[in-house]
């Protein structure tokens, strides 16, 4: 694959999949389908991954249109290389793990810096949050459900729900060493 695909790429080309949009479609139903959830989605950033598609040959434009006075839309399609780099792209992204950095982990290792008390405070808070969280992504398998949806388009959401749920027993743990005295601190 000559271009690396961005996360927002790699959604963009998804999109496109279904049936050709313009920039501003796909960015009302990324957000439409909480895409913006798993990837960073912003318009600015969307019309320029957009741009580059289209400059690597990954999708192509296929109309214009002009509705009053706004200004005229370029609807793009994938293209066949476009689904080809999408294909790499995906197997690519499930096949191999990566470390993505994440700033928890870097906290963690870091906390003893500050006040134990503190750190409690904000590990229980940081519980309550991704208890918010699953909350709105149980609701959102609920909603999907109910729209009986195959589970193959949505299955982010039940990996999400993991995640957290195991972040969030594994808090908990460190909380009890933390107040027992098994983690001094």
């Amino acid at each position: 694959m000559a271009t690396t695909l961005t996360p927002l790429a790699v959604a963009t080309l998804a999109l496109l999949v279904e049936r050709a949009m313009h920039p501003y479609e796909l960015h009302q139903v990324l957000l439409q389908r909480s895409t913006d959830r798993i990837v960073k989605v912003r318009p600015g950033s969307l019309y320029h991954t957009v741009d580059r598609l289209h400059r690597d040959g990954l999708v192509e434009a296929v109309g214009t249109e002009r509705a009053g006075n706004r200004p005229e839309r370029t609807t793009y399609a994938i293209t066949p290389a476009g689904r080809d780099a999408l294909a790499e792209a995906l197997a690519a992204m499930i096949a191999a793990p990566v470390n993505e950095f994440p700033r928890l982990p870097l906290a963690l290792s870091e906390a003893h810096h500050l006040p134990r008390e503190t750190v409690l405070e904000l590990l229980r808070d940081r519980r309550r949050r991704l208890d918010e969280e699953l909350e709105t992504l149980r609701g959102g398998v609920t909603r999907v459900t109910a729209k009986q949806l195959p589970a193959r388009y949505w299955v982010d959401l039940t990996y999400q729900i993991a995640v957290y749920e195991t972040e969030s027993r594994w808090i908990a743990t460190f909380i009890e060493g933390i107040e027992s005295g098994d983690i001094a601190w």
